[in-house]
């Protein structure tokens, strides 16, 4: 399906999960690019973020997270890097680095920073000479604050407060 036809059937049908992944200007999923669900991508961008113009069209798979340049905000104020997926092209194995939206999946978030430790150590070089870093055991609590915004709570605790 084509960006065009997405807009028009406000989603997708995920390239990995086969799930249904709904698009809204309402709940900011316009230029979603990825399953919430199992959070792979499909290679539709060439050159620029959203261009959709790549004629690609692999299954891009999550294979770590990273975070985003820090920046300086109007106040002058140093600001924390955005937490970010790093997905490879299974087709053609290029690299994009995508936002992670509100509506993404937790644990799948904590499972995708799980297998970005294990890569291995030439696939992170490799990364390494793109400018992507992947994150690390060692980023492990900001990992978390950023995704659950809680300091100091355990994973499990987590999802054993939150579940209905």
């Amino acid at each position: 399906m084509n960006p065009k036809e997405e807009e028009k059937n406000k989603g997708f049908i995920c390239i990995n999960c086969k799930k249904w992944v709904p698009i809204s200007k309402y709940d900011n999923t316009v230029n979603r690019n990825h399953c919430p669900y199992c959070l792979w991508s499909k290679h539709v961008d060439h050159a620029t973020a959203g261009d959709r113009m790549s004629s690609c069209n692999g299954g891009m798979k999550p294979i770590g997270l990273t975070i985003k340049n820090p920046r300086v905000n109007k106040w002058e104020m140093k600001i924390k890097g955005e937490l970010m997926l790093i997905h490879e092209c299974l087709s053609c194995r290029k690299i994009s680095i995508n936002r992670i939206l509100a509506q993404d999946d937790e644990k799948e978030i904590m499972n995708v920073f799980e297998n970005g430790i294990k890569l291995d150590s030439k696939k992170k070089g490799q990364l390494k000479e793109q400018e992507v870093t992947v994150l690390e055991e060692r980023d492990r609590e900001e990992v978390e604050k950023q995704i659950f915004g809680l300091k100091n709570m355990p994973r499990a605790n987590f999802f054993q407060t939150t579940q209905l």
